[in-house]
Parts: structure tokens; C-alpha cells; sequence
């Protein structure tokens, strides 16, 4: 099986060239970029499996870059964070980032946060949209959406939906469940493949995204419990 190819983007020398060694030792092979024009000019060039960005970077800064990243491909993405802060991470979860990562960082955590991204991507490459545990193929229907469980494919009103394969996952967790409430710790397990604690601030977000997509009223929120897609 051919390396999972990482664009890591950090101005931190330090950091930069721990966390590469770090992968490295891993069997990851790491292209690693001092600032975000670098780092687009890079993922353009070699189209990486997955992509780790520090929101602090010079020349572009991290969620810029990945917004950059989001409009070209479905690539993963992880932001990295100095800070803990919501606006740090809501502003990388909106512009398209799939999970984030706290500094300091213990390396065999990113590592693990990693392999759990590329796991529900199924590890198809740079643009793939496998997701693992699909449900029977299907066309199920909610009114004016449609979800096409085999083909992968959304569509609202006859319209194709572009959907990222997180935000994919996230749609067929709904609709294997309509009407049925679904926690977000359920939805950090089962679309995040986390075996522990996560912060659910990934969730909602994430819904919210999808709701952009999908129509504002298709997803209910309900208060204390989490969400349910409304059948």
C-alpha cells in the first residue's frame, strides 16, 4: 500500500520539524511548509491524502488555506490550534475543516486523530468519498431530499448537493435513523470514529454546515438530547 501523503503547514521550526519526524517514524510521508502560499502551492502540485494546518501561519493563514483547499477538493483536513479558544476552532470547522487538534500536541494523539480522519474516508486518496459502513444501497427520500445510499449522491429539489464525505457521513447517519434523536457523543463515534471523549463543538458545526446544504429546518435540534433529521 502505497504512504498516506501529509501536507503539514506550520511556521513553527520547531514544531514543524518534530511533528514531520514524528509522522515520519509513523510511515507517513510528510511534504511540510513554512506558510500557507507555500503550503496551497504544494497541496496544488502533489494533492496530498490529508492536510494538517496551523491556523497561525504567515502569507495565508490557516483557514484561509483551507477554504482554499475546500473549493479544489474533499482532501481531509485537520486544523491545529494554539489556542482553545471557540473562535479558533468555529472558524476552521465553518471553512471546511473536519477536525482540530489543540497545541501542545502529544504526537501519538495527532497520530491517532489522523488515522480516525483517513479511516472514515476510507483512505481513497486526495478526492475520494468512500465512507465505510454504508448503509444497503437505497434512495431514501425526505421530502425534497433525496439521498442515494449507494451512489453517494444527494440531491434537494432535483439539484445536486455537494457534500463533503464527513458532512456525507453525518447525512447517512440521520437517514438510517429518521425521527430518531441522535446524541452528539453517538455522532462523534460514529462520524468521527472516536473511541473517546471529543469536543462536540465538531458536531454542531458540522450540522450546521449540513443544514446550509440540506435546508435549515430538515435537521431538528433537540435541546439537551442532540439532533434528528426530520422524516
Amino acid at each position: 500500500m502505497a504512504e498516506t501523503h501529509v501536507l503539514f503547514v506550520e511556521d513553527d521550526d520547531v514544531i514543524r520539524e518534530a511533528t514531520q519526524l514524528a509522522l515520519e517514524r509513523q510511515g507517513f510521508l510528510v511534504t511540510a511548509m513554512p506558510d500557507g502560499l507555500l503550503g496551497l502551492e504544494a497541496f496544488r502540485a502533489q494533492r496530498p491524502d490529508i492536510a494538517l494546518l496551523d491556523v497561525m501561519v504567515p502569507g495565508l493563514d490557516g483557514v484561509s488555506l483551507c477554504r482554499r483547499i475546500r473549493d479544489e477538493s474533499t482532501v481531509p483536513v485537520i486544523m491545529l490550534s494554539a489556542r482553545a479558544d471557540s473562535i479558533d476552532v468555529v472558524l476552521g470547522l465553518e471553512a471546511g475543516a473536519d477536525d482540530y487538534v489543540t497545541k501542545p500536541f502529544d504526537g501519538a494523539v495527532l497520530v491517532a486523530r489522523i488515522r480516525a480522519v483517513l479511516r472514515r474516508f476510507g483512505h481513497a486518496g486526495g478526492d475520494g468519498v468512500t465512507v465505510r459502513d454504508q448503509p444497503p444501497g437505497a434512495l431514501l427520500t425526505f421530502g425534497d431530499l433525496e439521498v442515494d445510499t449507494e451512489g453517494m449522491e444527494v440531491h434537494k429539489g432535483g439539484e445536486p448537493v455537494a457534500l463533503t464525505p464527513t458532512e456525507m457521513r453525518l447525512l447517512l447517519e440521520f437517514s438510517a435513523a429518521p425521527g430518531t434523536v441522535l446524541s452528539r457523543d453517538r455522532l462523534l463515534e460514529r462520524v468521527w470514529d472516536y473511541g473517546w471523549g471529543g469536543d462536540t463543538r465538531v458536531v454542531d458545526v458540522h450540522v450546521q454546515r449540513l443544514r446550509t446544504k440540506i435546508g435549515q429546518d430538515r435537521i431538528e435540534t433537540v435541546r439537551g438530547f442532540g439532533y434528528k433529521l426530520k422524516a
